[in-house]
């Protein structure tokens, strides 16, 4: 770990070559999220958008979780009206679908347990890799809270009703073999082949044609939500046949060579 992450701050950022990595930094509470942490990820995914050399994103944790969740207090303390309530949902829900509308491919590095909203956090970026040792919990019943639709949403369109109602409604924790099962993981590896297997699927997509990853992310993100824009998907595809990565792509097929775009 390094001395900058030794101290609990709000999330930092490593940017090495095409990749971005941010990272929740409060070890010593299992990286549970904060307003300050919020109004963070926010700037940085703005950061990272506008930042056109940046292919792919990795999210992850400090220390033996990625994240508790966010903090069980400052909802409490939001809750005492129904104008504060409102906006402490928002607040987390609107960095949650940020997160997951971000143009360049997602990924979660899971280096330990995920609770509570960081689940949905991560369930937000597009491939999940977690160590085999890894558990999550959604405590929502538990606590007396009515989680908020976007997150039902995505729990259900990218695990199906079945598995939502088993974590939603039971609140039961379950493990790293489970959350591969169900589809929560992309991938689970043991502690010691994290990285390689995370540094291996961020290669992969950092090599890929980045406008049409861009638009066929929009587009599954759209199917799951049952709100395709068509017009814009069919523009985006005849765009791409008349593109330079599509030239530069079949160029690269044709020399047995890995592309340059």
């Amino acid at each position: 770990m390094s001395q900058a992450a030794e101290t609990a701050s709000t999330p930092l950022l490593d940017i090495d070559g095409a990749r971005a990595t941010i990272r929740l930094n409060r070890p010593k509470h299992l990286n549970r999220l904060q307003p300050d942490d919020l109004d963070a990820l926010l700037k940085l995914f703005d950061r990272i958008e506008a930042d056109a050399a940046i292919r792919v994103l990795v999210l992850t944790g400090t220390g033996r979780a990625f994240s508790a969740g966010y903090d069980l207090n400052s909802v409490a303390e939001r809750a005492t009206s129904a104008v504060e309530e409102r906006s402490a949902g928002s607040a987390f829900e609107v960095v949650v679908n940020r997160l997951e509308d971000l143009g360049v491919p997602t990924i979660c590095r899971l280096n330990g347990g995920v609770y509570g909203g960081s689940t949905d956090l991560a369930l937000a970026c597009d491939f999940r890799i977690g160590v085999d040792s890894a558990e999550m919990f959604m405590p929502a019943a538990r606590l007396g809270l009515h989680y908020y639709k976007s997150g039902i949403r995505r729990y259900v369109s990218r695990l199906g009703a079945d598995n939502a109602r088993k974590l939603f409604l039971t609140a039961q924790k379950i493990g790293a073999a489970e959350m591969l099962r169900i589809g929560y993981l992309t991938a689970m590896v043991p502690a010691e082949a994290l990285d390689e297997e995370v540094d291996r699927l961020a290669t992969i997509l950092a090599g890929n044609a980045p406008v049409a990853m861009r638009g066929m992310k929009r587009a599954i993100n759209e199917f799951a939500r049952g709100q395709l824009d068509e017009d814009a998907a069919d523009r985006r595809a005849r765009d791409s046949m008349r593109g330079a990565e599509i030239k530069e792509g079949i160029k690269a097929f044709a020399e047995k060579r890995p592309p340059k775009f």
